[in-house]
């Protein structure tokens, strides 16, 4: 992701979650050495994004999100395969992320990329409020 990118990013987060983060919490994201930001690109539109920091090791995947006349087309699981291989380069060795526990397709994909459920974070979304599953993926290096 680039600063070129910000503003679609962050209307897409508008378009995909009830509490979208703001231009300026995404643009923080580019200054922020434990951040890695890709995005996919039809054209000059971002098609789709997937947002993740890295703590010793660690990596959580905070957003995905792919705009909606673009999705069941591969761009969130090559977001996801891409942003996986960029972390094996930054020496990562795992990757986090929460899933809505009614998001099925995205459940879906996750679990097609070989992560498991290792947990859940009971009332975690607002807007509807509802659980999060915590699903892990690990690698070695």
């Amino acid at each position: 992701m680039a600063q070129c990118h910000i503003a679609q990013v962050a209307e897409l987060e508008k378009i995909c979650f009830a509490d979208p983060w703001s231009e300026k919490s995404i643009a923080s994201e580019l200054e922020n050495p434990l951040s890695y930001w890709l995005v996919a690109l039809e054209g000059s539109t971002v098609a789709g994004y997937a947002g993740s920091q890295t703590v010793l090791g660690e990596t959580d995947m905070m957003n995905v999100a792919v705009r909606p006349e673009c999705r069941r087309q591969g761009v969130a699981e090559a977001l996801i395969e891409g942003l996986i291989a960029g972390l094996k380069e930054r020496e990562s060795h795992c990757l986090t992320l929460e899933v809505r526990d009614s998001n099925a397709p995205a459940r879906a994909l996750y679990e097609k990329l070989g992560f498991l459920e290792v947990g859940r974070r009971k009332n975690y979304y607002r807007n509807p409020g509802e659980d999060a599953l915590i699903l892990r993926k690990e690698w070695t290096l």
